[in-house]
């Protein structure tokens, strides 16, 4: 099981520069991966293909880029551009968004998210193996009378979904290489969200899928401090039904409870309990709750669970 970061530097005076910086500490530290989220801000492909150039031993991924708004051929040619960048070391996530944002940001209407995260990974995955796409659907088309191969790119690019309903794991199953829940404690993890997208993929016969699994979480000896911290900075996705329901699979009633928070030792045991639930990989998120010095440590222990 592999361990990385999402690294947030939304707040820095210049974010790509203080993002490649917090890569250079990641890398250093032993960390695996860096991921990046995706909302009105920086381009998150375009962000960790300069992480990835930067930070040649990082992989890097995207966590997620949501599909309305979005189109599989604008979305194919920043994927492959990043793989290129990075010598296939890039990671595309995507995700179904919310409702809120979809529609008060692009004021389209949220409508058939399933059906179009279908369509999206279907088209999506004929044009990054390709080049190539001669898709026809009720919401989306995507044809190339032109050639939409970046050269450099592989053969593909692992698609990821955020992924926690059962439609949507059903989904990533058949047509994506894994999931990246978030906010889904281990008893979630072990009861709902690995048993469906596993027998998906094994129903339509494609390998078993990755699990990484996003933890918000840091190492600290005041946890019921920055418990409190967490617990505020998370709320708001206690509003969003998705996550309600899967904090409420997982034993909590809020998103704080679970979060990983505590010394090395409780850090360790739950990344355990992450592992043994059936996630392939652990991403920690927020480990810049309780300031710098509480995530340089958090760092350093990931990376020697990492080693």
């Amino acid at each position: 099981m592999t361990i990385g970061v999402a690294l947030t530097a939304a707040d820095a005076d210049n974010q790509i520069d203080a993002t490649v910086r917090l890569a250079g500490e990641a890398s250093a530290a032993g960390l695996r991966s860096a991921w990046f989220g995706q909302t009105f801000g920086a381009d998150s492909p375009q962000l960790a293909a300069i992480v990835g150039r930067e930070v040649p031993d990082l992989h890097v991924g995207t966590s997620a880029i949501p599909v309305f708004g979005r189109h599989p051929l604008l979305v194919s040619s920043q994927a492959q551009t990043a793989q290129a960048a990075t010598h296939g070391r890039y990671h595309l996530g995507l995700a179904l968004g919310t409702k809120l944002l979809t529609e008060a940001g692009f004021g389209i209407p949220f409508a058939r998210p399933i059906a179009r995260l279908r369509e999206f990974l279907t088209a999506l995955r004929q044009l990054t193996e390709t080049g190539a796409a001669d898709f026809h659907g009720e919401l989306l088309t995507a044809t190339t009378p032109i050639p939409a191969r970046v050269p450099g790119a592989g053969a593909g690019v692992p698609l990821l979904v955020a992924a926690m309903g059962p439609q949507a794991l059903r989904a990533s199953g058949e047509l994506a290489d894994g999931i990246l829940p978030y906010l889904a404690g281990p008893r979630a993890l072990a009861e709902h969200i690995v048993p469906a997208v596993t027998a998906a993929a094994e129903a339509a016969g494609r390998p078993a899928p990755r699990i990484v699994a996003l933890v918000h979480g840091v190492v600290t000896d005041d946890p019921d401090t920055v418990r409190e911290t967490v617990a505020e900075q998370l709320a708001f996705y206690e509003q969003i039904p998705s996550y309600a329901r899967v904090i409420g699979l997982s034993g909590g009633t809020r998103a704080v409870d679970v979060s990983v928070i505590g010394d090395e030792k409780t850090v360790a045991a739950e990344v355990r309990r992450y592992r043994d639930a059936g996630a392939t990989e652990v991403v920690f998120s927020g480990t810049e709750a309780a300031g710098e010095t509480a995530r340089r440590r958090t760092w350093a222990f990931l990376g020697e669970l990492a080693g």
